[in-house]
Parts: C-alpha cells; sequence; structure tokens
C-alpha cells in the first residue's frame, strides 16, 4: 500500500469517527493525520502548499465551529481529492 493509499485511509477513517459522534477519538486522530500531511504537503509545489493550507483553514474552522458532518466531508472527499491529483501529477 502506497503512502497516499494509506493516508487515504485514515482520512476516511477519521471521517468515520466524526460521522459516528466520536469527535474525541476522531480529533486524535486527525491531529496525528494532519501533522504527518503537513510535513509531506508542505514539500510539494508552490499549488499543492495553497491547496493544503486553504483545505487546512476550512476543516480548522469546521472543528472550532464543532461542525463534524462538514469537517468529516471535507476529510472524505476534499482532502482525498488532494491527495489523489498529487499523486497523479
Amino acid at each position: 500500500m502506497s503512502h497516499v493509499q494509506v493516508f487515504v485511509a485514515r482520512s476516511r477513517e477519521c471521517a468515520g469517527l466524526f460521522r459516528l459522534g466520536r469527535d474525541v477519538e476522531a480529533g486524535l486522530v486527525m491531529v496525528e493525520l494532519f501533522g504527518e500531511l503537513d510535513s509531506v504537503l508542505g514539500q510539494g509545489g508552490e499549488e499543492c502548499r495553497l491547496l493544503w493550507t486553504s483545505l487546512l483553514v476550512e476543516m480548522l474552522d469546521c472543528q472550532e465551529r464543532q461542525n463534524w458532518l462538514g469537517l468529516a466531508d471535507y476529510l472524505e472527499y476534499e482532502l482525498v481529492e488532494l491527495l489523489e491529483a498529487g499523486r497523479n501529477a
């Protein structure tokens, strides 16, 4: 399994936890995932870094407002799309 596939699987797992209302557990997984992704995506091209930063701001805004379903959508769809686009670039 490639690194991208691992990140995609963990992102979807985290989204599932938020959808199940397990926000504390999901938050811990999310912090670990974001730390790893920041080091990987932060080293990408300028466009990748800008997209990652923008997406990160949106996801943290959802977390601050405790919009768990919105955060789950970002994790499962937007983040996965960014990861898969990076793999295909």
